[in-house]
């Protein structure tokens, strides 16, 4: 990683902070400018020879380990007990990474596509890797790796011949997507919709929408792509992609439309302007994500045959929706987050998909929702009654207060079974378990339901 190391080397030679804190800086370059960068770590047990490692809080800790396993360069922001010409110290390990990966995007020159949303975001970066992956050299964020230390941290650990780096940004509160943007500098913005998520700090759907939106001063209408169905992003100036027929055109941008849709047990069916496209992933919603995705690849230059063959390669993250199958039973494990309007898609459609099946929900708390998370939890309860869930299980302690509120305002809340262990939920899955009968699981990443799958 030449390029990283060259931005690198030029950034230590012009700031002042730097000379002062570090007063044998020309030694340090003169040794680290023979040499070059093998990757990038902050995990001090994935050092190996020839590694950049950002020293971040504890890890501070390791920098004399780091040493040991011949890490070519370290920086850190605390002072350490050895003297070694490959130890940089800077004020804040952090702050320094933010800067010098803001550099090194200029100068590596790749585009950078930026996700955000209260819902999707990771299966959208999913679906636009595998479409871009038919043409292009890709790379996209890792893991959870969207915040103010993750993002840097994927940008300086890109290669500088990548063509295309798909960046997920998350926030939970104002001027964080701001920051993300001003560190990254997108080409492309993707907004998957506006939800109830981090009401917590946010408190209201508009400061979500606000924060979310931070990210479309730094791309021009044109490169934004937005669902039309959503009622905060359909009057967003950029290209819109959605069921809504009556999207409002903008000058420079397009309206996609998605129709003939259908969906089974083994994925969904749409028309896109005219192409038919077919997907082996469920939820009405990700025809939307798969749309914007087919917007955007087409903006870019793939053809139909490139998108299709991505959509035929797709590996969705798993956990978003995903369906597998656990003694004998079909399972849509959908568990790695939950928020009320992502309950309500995902209840929505599992029903749909497996209408004829007997079906059980297990539902789990739905975390950071603010003063009316216990109102909130109560309307999913009430959505899976209506719907007609033959079994409803829920764990956690919002839900348990939600269930004693709903028992005295619906006589059928006495359908719904609050267990608060989650060996005694796997218990009654199997106790009564008919060859019909298939499970949805969903809840906050702090609940963990995926853990009823490996009970013993």
């Amino acid at each position: 990683m030449k390029k990283l190391l060259d931005v690198i080397v030029n950034f230590l030679k012009k700031d002042r902070t730097i000379a002062d804190l570090n007063p044998n800086l020309e030694s340090k370059l003169a040794v680290i400018t023979e040499g070059n960068i093998n990757k990038v770590v902050m995990n001090s047990e994935k050092i190996e020879s020839g590694d950049l490692f950002f020293a971040i809080n504890n890890g501070n800790n390791y920098v004399i380990d780091a040493l040991e396993k011949s890490a070519f360069l370290i920086v850190c922001d605390r002072v350490q007990p050895v003297h070694s010409d490959r130890i940089i110290y800077v004020e804040d390990t952090v702050k320094f990474m933010q800067q010098i990966a803001n550099l090194y995007r200029k100068e590596a020159k790749f585009n950078i596509i930026g996700i955000t949303g209260s819902n999707g975001k990771t299966t959208t970066k999913d679906i636009l890797y595998s479409i871009l992956s038919e043409k292009y050299k890709v790379e996209k964020t890792q893991g959870n790796y969207n915040n103010h230390i993750g993002l840097p941290f994927t940008i300086l650990s890109t290669k500088s011949e990548i063509e295309y780096l798909i960046l997920e940004m998350g926030m939970s509160d104002l001027k964080e997507i701001d920051l993300l943007c001003k560190i990254s500098e997108p080409d492309y913005a993707i907004i998957t919709n506006i939800g109830l998520s981090h009401m917590e700090i946010l408190k209201t759907k508009e400061n979500v929408f606000k924060a979310k939106t931070e990210m479309l001063q730094y791309v021009e209408k044109e490169n934004t792509f937005l669902s039309g169905d959503d009622e905060y992003l359909v009057n967003v100036p950029g290209n819109k992609i959605g069921f809504n027929s009556n999207m409002k055109e903008e000058i420079g941008c397009k309206n996609y439309i998605i129709r003939d849709f259908k969906q089974t047990e083994n994925g969904i069916e749409f028309s896109l302007n005219n192409e038919h496209f077919v997907v082996d992933i469920n939820g009405e919603y990700n025809a939307n994500n798969c749309g914007i995705c087919i917007a955007l690849g087409e903006k870019i230059g793939l053809s139909v045959k490139n998108i299709r063959d991505g959509l035929k390669n797709l590996t969705i993250t798993p956990m978003r929706f995903q369906k597998l199958y656990w003694n004998n039973m079909v399972v849509v494990n959908d568990a790695y987050n939950a928020s009320p309007i992502s309950m309500e898609l995902g209840l929505k459609s599992f029903y749909k998909i497996y209408k004829d099946k007997y079906k059980i929900a297990v539902l789990g708390d739905m975390l950071e929702l603010g003063d009316k998370e216990i109102e909130y939890h109560e309307d999913t309860l009430k959505l899976a009654l209506e719907l007609g869930y033959d079994e409803i299980i829920i764990y956690g302690s919002r839900m348990k207060k939600a269930l004693e509120r709903l028992k005295n305002k619906c006589a059928n809340a006495e359908r719904i079974l609050f267990l608060g262990e989650k060996e005694e939920i796997k218990r009654k899955i199997l106790s009564n378990k008919t060859e019909e009968a298939v499970l949805f699981l969903k809840g906050s990443r702090g609940m963990k339901l995926e853990e009823i799958l490996m009970q013993s």
